[in-house]
């Protein structure tokens, strides 16, 4: 069985069995039954001509897999079916969901082995942009490509003339046949910032180009489906704003500023119009140590009005997004330690302290509380409809982008106001953060920093909502 302390390096049974969870449902003839989620090899066209094709893992034959777009209040229901040649399950990011159907190998469900099958089927209680994504291996398999957007479009949408899903990645590829880089235990990758690529992607490509018109209005739902990297990005002939962050809409549009910021995981969805003339180019602008890089070309192939329209007001609101009661909420703390240059000398890891090379040469490097990895107790049992509240210390000199399951929270700003409501959080280095949330989805959740090799190498724990 794996333990929680092995839980995010394993593959093999879960300990469903220790926490009273069901294990999933028998796989069932493919000629009846819900649509097919099928993860499996396939070559695509990452790299141009004169490259080979890249085979990646994925849940259609192109990057990213097939998105799936339902209405707000829909069932999702999807079988995933594995034809990868390890197993496989998945996390269904930012969705508020039941327990059972959240996609945790060794928490929330059995790993689907190779050939297998598994129903997901739930409500989608929110509408926004969602992603979905491996979550056996996910330092792996997210590496691979296996994962995909969920768009839940609300009751009424905003107007705007387009609405385009853009999901960022990049991969490590290695520059002689154009594959991807299997060294997933890379010591340096576990220990420092993560595993950074080398080659950087929109929807699968490196050179994505859109055709738009002068004054034309657009929804870009941005999604970063990256590993480890932070995509601080601009707008260059575009102008708008914030409307959603993390699939959950702001009180009142925000101007877009000099930049947005992407930690991995992150989802960020804006309204904005073209104001490149006729014949230029608007971009969605990377930002690189100072330097600027064309994440999205934007031609202005025409014009759609002489005018721009008035700004957009908010998205409409979705159900219970108040925490309540911050003031009397219980109190707990997470210090992250550890990594390359930490000042972690020791930690517990399998259930005795050792020291910091010690637990290094087992390839863990990362501790939450002075534990690394999962803990057979949680961090806190909770009662439904309690708000608690976590303070966050990143003892650590990189960033963690810290993502809770089934619930979002909020950051309690210095100022006592609160933050927007987000699922994933990041933390720079030597940055105390404090979030607020209200337990009110049942289970047990996963928290855990979404650098995916930082999980893998320690940063994972619990929280219980019975």
């Amino acid at each position: 069985m794996i333990t929680r302390r092995e839980f995010m390096m394993g593959t093999g049974a879960s300990a469903l069995g220790l926490l009273g969870v069901a294990g999933p449902r028998a796989a069932m003839a493919e000629g009846s039954g819900p649509p097919i989620l099928r993860a499996r090899e396939v070559p695509v066209r990452l790299l141009p001509d004169d490259y080979p094709e890249t085979r990646l893992w994925s849940f259609a034959d192109a990057t990213p897999g097939q998105t799936l777009r339902l209405k707000q209040g829909a069932r999702l229901v999807r079988r995933l079916v594995n034809d990868l040649p390890a197993a496989t399950s998945v996390h269904w990011h930012g969705i508020r969901i039941d327990n059972a159907m959240d996609g945790v190998a060794g928490l929330t469900q059995d790993p689907v082995e190779p050939g297998g099958s598994f129903d997901y089927d739930f409500v989608l209680p929110d509408a926004g942009t969602w992603w979905y994504h491996a979550h056996t291996r996910s330092h792996e398999q997210v590496a691979r490509g296996l994962y995909g957007a969920l768009i839940v479009d609300e009751a009424e949408p905003p107007e705007v003339d387009r609405d385009e899903v853009l999901v960022l990645d990049d991969w490590r590829l290695n520059p002689r046949d154009g594959q991807i880089d299997p060294d997933f235990a890379n010591m340096h990758d576990l220990s420092h910032g993560g595993r950074l690529g080398n080659f950087v992607t929109t929807n699968g490509r490196h050179d994505l180009t859109l055709e738009v018109r002068r004054h034309e209005r657009l929804r870009l739902r941005l999604i970063n489906a990256a590993n480890a990297r932070i995509f601080v990005l601009a707008l260059a002939g575009l102008d708008g704003w914030i409307m959603a962050h993390d699939g959950m809409p702001l009180p009142r549009p925000e101007p877009v500023g000099n930049v947005v910021i992407l930690a991995p995981a992150q989802r960020v969805d804006l309204i904005v119009d073209v104001v490149a003339d006729e014949g230029e180019s608007a971009h969605v602008v990377r930002i690189e140590r100072n330097d600027g890089f064309s994440q999205v070309e934007l031609r202005v192939t025409g014009v759609e009005s002489r005018a721009r329209r008035s700004a957009p007001g908010p998205l409409p609101q979705n159900p219970r997004m108040e925490v309540p009661g911050i003031e009397g909420a219980r109190r707990l703390r997470l210090v992250m330690e550890g990594g390359a240059m930490g000042r972690m000398d020791a930690a517990i890891l399998d259930g005795r302290r050792q020291s910091f090379r010690d637990i290094a040469q087992a390839g863990r490097f990362w501790a939450f509380n002075g534990v690394v990895g999962m803990t057979e107790a949680p961090l806190a049992e909770l009662a439904r409809g309690e708000t608690a509240r976590i303070e966050i210390v990143n003892d650590t000199v990189f960033p963690h982008a810290m993502h809770l399951h089934g619930m979002h929270v909020r950051e309690i700003l210095p100022d006592g106001a609160l933050g927007p409501l987000r699922d994933t959080i990041l933390v720079s280095r030597g940055e105390i953060r404090e979030i607020a949330f209200l337990a009110d989805n049942p289970g047990d959740w996963l928290l855990h920093c979404h650098m995916l090799a930082h999980a893998a190498a320690g940063m994972t724990t619990w929280l219980r909502v019975a």
